[in-house]
């Protein structure tokens, strides 16, 4: 088949979440079809990895999305029925790229990466599948919450019923919608109970992490990673040195901290600078922080699809304490795959337990990298969607 793949980011290098789904998605979906990729970049210098992506693709072609932050976008969300989200990605040169592809090539079906990117994609018969990360009105109303100015939280709540209003009409301009966990299923089947949906969750590169070899270290370390672009991890990692870590360190002496995680704010470093957290903004090799640390704690409590940094653990081997939120979308069983609490009390009674007793944190870690294994490998997923694509270009 001749697919048409739209996303908003170029799937090369490995950075973020969405950048590992979709190129280890695309690596094996394009040993059965013909891909035409079409990304949004943020830099120039990002083009340097199309000679790699065209390993997969018959055919990349990059638009320069520019800075979020521009007077274009503002004007265009604050004068317009778009939201800032759909204002971002919204491009006359995207558009002309897509429409002269699909004019001159016969494709079987397209694969827009979120919604917002669809507007982009001129009038055709052609059928769209829409791939969801996550319930982005769900996100955005998270931040609205999170939000203490009273002006900017009316204009951000606006901007969130905006989201939700475009979002909803996409989904039902697909032929078909995939979403990354069941929750976010019902959510979707909630708000158009009529709408066709599946659930293909993200996975791990379990090859790729089952290699990873533990380390002894002298003192134990508890492991937080997460991207502090997202508010989600900002909020996670505050929560857990203000509230849990005086816990565990009320009982353990001699445990460390160690947070690793691209993009951290300044309030963040002085955060955990003032309480004598590890900070690690450079690490090259994401085992190297898995292979050295006693366990990961990810006291996630805002929505936002499957949590990579959960998953690989999971798979290197190393035991983790999560909340009901933070686990969503991987059906793994509390006390056997993993321990979920939702409390800072119960988080921190969790984490000191893995870290004495050996034996339980041993059971886990085993149970959990056999379940990761088996259930959210690339290739089992890859296979999935190809289904999926069979059976929505019939």
């Amino acid at each position: 088949m001749k697919i048409l793949m739209i996303t908003p980011y170029l799937p090369y290098p490995l950075v973020s979440g969405g950048q590992i789904r979709s190129y280890n998605l695309l690596k094996l979906l394009a040993k059965k079809h013909e891909i035409t990729l079409v990304s949004f970049i943020r830099k120039k210098e990002e083009n340097e990895s199309i000679p790699h992506l065209r390993n997969f693709c018959k055919d990349v072609r990059t638009v320069l999305r520019g800075k979020a932050w521009s007077p274009k976008n503002i004007l265009v969300s604050g004068l317009s029925y778009f939201p800032f989200l759909i204002a971002i990605y919204y491009s006359q040169e995207a558009k002309k790229i897509i429409s002269e592809l699909l004019e001159k090539k016969d494709f079987d079906l397209i694969h827009a990466e979120t919604f917002y990117v669809m507007p982009n994609i001129t009038e055709t018969k052609v059928p769209i599948i829409l791939v969801e990360q996550t319930v982005e009105f769900l996100v955005y109303a998270h931040f609205v919450q999170a939000s203490w100015f009273p002006p900017l939280k009316i204009l951000l709540a606006y901007d969130v019923f905006k989201i939700k209003f475009w979002e909803k009409h996409f989904w039902q301009k697909a032929k078909m919608v995939i979403a990354m966990s069941e929750s976010d299923r019902r959510v979707m089947k909630k708000e158009i109970p009529n709408l066709d949906v599946d659930v293909v969750p993200n996975g791990v590169d379990s090859e790729f992490f089952s290699k990873v070899t533990r380390k002894k270290v002298k003192n134990p370390i508890v492991l937080f990673v997460g991207n502090f672009k997202w508010l989600q991890n900002r909020e996670a990692v505050e929560f857990l040195v203000t509230k849990i870590w005086p816990k565990i360190t009320g009982k353990l002496k001699d445990v460390k901290l160690w947070v690793v995680g691209r993009n951290p704010t300044e309030s963040i470093r002085k955060l955990l600078s003032d309480n004598g957290v590890i900070v690690d903004d450079k690490v090259d090799d994401i085992r190297d922080a898995y292979a050295k640390s006693d366990v990961l704690l990810a006291p996630i409590f805002g929505p936002g699809g499957t949590r990579f940094k959960i998953l690989e653990a999971m798979s290197s081997g190393l035991p983790v304490v999560t909340t009901s939120i933070g686990i969503e979308g991987v059906p793994a069983e509390n006390k056997k795959e993993v321990v979920i609490c939702d409390s800072d009390q119960a988080l921190a009674d969790a984490t000191v337990e893995l870290l004495v007793d050996k034996s339980l944190s041993t059971g886990i870690s085993a149970n959990a990298k056999k379940f990761v294994n088996k259930n959210f490998s690339w290739s089992a997923i890859a296979e999935k969607l190809d289904q999926i694509y069979r059976e929505v270009s019939q």
